[in-house]
């Protein structure tokens, strides 16, 4: 049985990102790109897949997230660099910076070095029920109660 994989080549596990990863606000002047991923070997009965990125080091009670997409069809095995805001299929969700799209890293300068945990999720239904304004912590707590597989990738940043 094959193991259900995220690769990317935008960012590494435990790697510093690059700048264009980063947002292009709050002092920071990143591109604000999504960076590419893609997945293989997705479990039996997968129907759709989401895609997140999560910031746990935020100095927040609750971490920061960067990144919701779901709805994404079982037919799609890659998210392309730059494809926030163009996705043919899936639903982008309000991030914590308070709009639909990707988010990119942002750290309070001086504050070291964050971990980015991109997770590709694969889900038994063709749609997560979710209301279109969801917060982030429903759309996480739903896939965390129904997801069959996940995979993740943790880059780093740093200002």
């Amino acid at each position: 049985m094959s193991t259900f994989t995220l690769t990317s080549n935008s960012i590494a596990e435990e790697q510093l990102h690059d700048k264009r990863f980063s947002f292009n606000s709050f002092g920071n002047d990143g591109d604000n790109i999504s960076p590419q991923l893609a997945w293989e070997n997705a479990p039996e009965g997968t129907k759709s897949f989401a895609v997140t990125c999560f910031d746990p080091d935020a100095p927040t009670d609750c971490g920061f997230w960067h990144w919701q997409v779901i709805n994404i069809p079982a037919s799609t095995h890659e998210l392309t660099e730059g494809a926030s805001t163009h996705l043919a299929a899936g639903l982008e969700m309000r991030n914590d910076y308070g709009f639909n799209g990707y988010g990119g890293a942002c750290p309070p300068e001086g504050h070291g070095i964050h971990r980015y945990v991109f997770t590709v999720w694969a889900l038994p239904c063709e749609k997560m029920e979710v209301p279109d304004d969801a917060s982030c912590a429903l759309v996480s707590f739903m896939l965390n109660g129904t997801a069959l597989a996940k995979s993740t990738i943790t880059a780093h940043y740093q200002r």
